[in-house]
């Protein structure tokens, strides 16, 4: 039956954008069974997973957690699609290919980007030992600091806590900053929930609870000893680095196993959400065991959050959209002139995952840190929300929220030349110029990187960056990589060279 959707009378494919057409498939599939539509899987040996219990938080009572019935390879089972999934990272996460997923799903167009959160899928599934608890922690949409974050005050809502944070202060920059103030850098930098960032020091630490200054708070406190990341400021960074870190490799299904301390391997299981196997990782490298078993389940991290925030799973709501499409965007740079591409796929802010960012320079400064007067200009219409040390945040829906919608990302922008916050731009117009400043740097530059709803996107992949029609492709290493339109390739390179010029609005 399923295998004939698309022939159903009055709806053509053709005749609807990918949106709406999986939302109308969806309602189809919901009411047509899809019994017998494959062939049955070859026979195979069994392999039973290993039930697991749980004590759900605010519950006297131990619930069993989702258990995994025999499997045999190949087998369909029901998935129900979440926030972000495509098909090559459901694809990764079941162990199973894209085309077995299409066969099983025919309602799904090929040109499809992300699922719509909530569609009831058949995956084949290719069992793999050693998954780790499905209880699922916190929903992606409040990993990110995306629309949930909006009008939150961090500063108030620490202040209104007995713990020490409210206290606590350190020298930033040029100027003194105290907890609240700490906290919104990061979340801004890194785009992670500030909310997510107080549970967990909460839950390692008593910071809003406790209001006793720890002894360590100058050195390694959240455990990870270091020489360049001691005091409580450098520990944040780096836990918001590697939670940034797992939470990207694990949205693509890259992120696919992780050893415990005691020297047992874990895999996630397939149908748990990156921002719980962030959590998983994150523990599970700083944690014995048994303390990992406690702060992945329902009496961990999970329940802090409850007693800080409320049920994180009351009415969630989904921060990416089905068949979520980039806007057209331009070169960062004005039309007619030519710059190099220097940067493929890289690191949006940090190190390592989220490889959101692309690189661009004048060929006039190739290979120094020179002044330049060349113009990094606005990839669309749009309003300044946020600027920095060498940083602007374009707001393209604007709305005044760097938490909504589509924003862009510059760094290395000279200080001093970035137009001011409010200003709204038209495609072209200029933002500041390129330079080194603002980070590591090796030569003149701007560095761009984009965010839906407060989720970078990966420059290469089903959403690739694009610009005029040049679509990024990702190399076997951070920076390296290409743009390519119809036949034509340019691969990025530091020497900015012949071979790596485009011309903005270049035929």
């Amino acid at each position: 039956m399923a295998l004939h959707i698309l022939k159903l009378p009055g709806l053509n494919r053709k005749q609807f954008s990918p949106r709406v057409f999986i939302n109308l498939t969806l309602l189809l599939f919901l009411v047509i069974t899809t019994a017998g539509c494959l062939p049955e899987a070859a026979a195979a040996p069994l392999i039973p997973a290993v039930p697991t219990l749980t004590k759900q938080p605010d519950s006297p009572l131990i619930t069993p957690l989702p258990t995994r019935p025999l499997y045999t390879p190949g087998q369909l089972v029901d998935y129900i699609a979440q926030t972000g999934d495509t098909l090559p990272a459901l694809a990764a996460r079941f162990n199973t290919t894209e085309k077995e997923i299409r066969a099983a799903n025919p309602i799904i167009p090929s040109d499809a980007t992300t699922m719509p959160p909530g569609m009831p899928m058949k995956m084949p599934i290719y069992y793999q030992p050693f998954w780790s608890s499905p209880y699922q922690i916190l929903p992606d949409s409040l990993f990110v600091n995306g629309p949930a974050q909006v009008g939150f005050d961090t500063s108030a809502f620490i202040n209104s806590q007995p713990g020490w944070l409210k206290n606590y202060s350190f020298f930033v920059g040029d100027k003194t900053e105290r907890g609240g103030e700490l906290i919104d850098g990061i979340a801004g930098d890194y785009s992670i929930s500030p909310r997510l960032l107080l549970a967990v020091i909460e839950y390692d630490c008593k910071a809003l609870s406790d209001p006793t200054t720890p002894e360590n708070v100058d050195a390694y406190f959240l455990g990870y000893a270091n020489a360049n990341d001691k005091g409580l400021y450098r520990q944040l960074l780096w836990l918001a680095g590697q939670l940034n870190n797992s939470y990207y490799s694990a949205r693509p299904g890259a992120l696919t196993q992780w050893d415990l301390q005691d020297g047992r391997v874990e895999r996630p299981d397939p149908w748990q959400n990156p921002a719980s196997i962030a959590f998983q990782y994150y523990f599970s490298q700083i944690l014995p065991v048994p303390e990992y078993q406690t702060a992945i389940s329902g009496e961990g991290l999970s329940k802090t959050y409850r007693q800080l925030f409320g049920d994180p799973w009351k009415n969630v709501q989904p921060h990416i959209p089905g068949s979520l499409v980039q806007p057209d965007l331009q070169f960062p740079f004005p039309t007619g002139h030519t710059w190099a591409f220097t940067g493929g796929p890289h690191t949006g802010w940090g190190d390592g995952e989220p490889f959101a960012a692309v690189d661009f320079a004048p060929p006039s400064v190739a290979g120094g840190c020179e002044p330049s007067n060349d113009w990094a200009v606005a990839v669309a219409d749009g309003v300044i929300v946020r600027t920095g040390d060498a940083i602007a945040v374009l707001d393209l829906d604007g709305d005044g929220h760097e938490q909504t919608g589509w924003t862009i990302f510059y760094l290395h922008l000279q200080n001093g030349s970035i137009v001011p916050v409010g200003t709204r731009l038209k495609a072209g117009d200029p933002i500041g110029h390129p330079s080194c400043e603002g980070g590591r740097a090796t030569g003149t530059h701007v560095h761009i990187a984009r965010k839906y709803n407060g989720e970078w996107m990966q420059a290469s992949g089903v959403m690739a960056f694009t610009l005029e029609g040049w679509v990024v492709q990702r190399g076997a290493n951070a920076y390296d990589g290409k743009m390519v339109r119809n036949d034509r390739t340019i691969r990025a390179c530091t020497c900015s060279d012949q071979s790596t010029f485009t011309t903005s609005g270049g035929k």
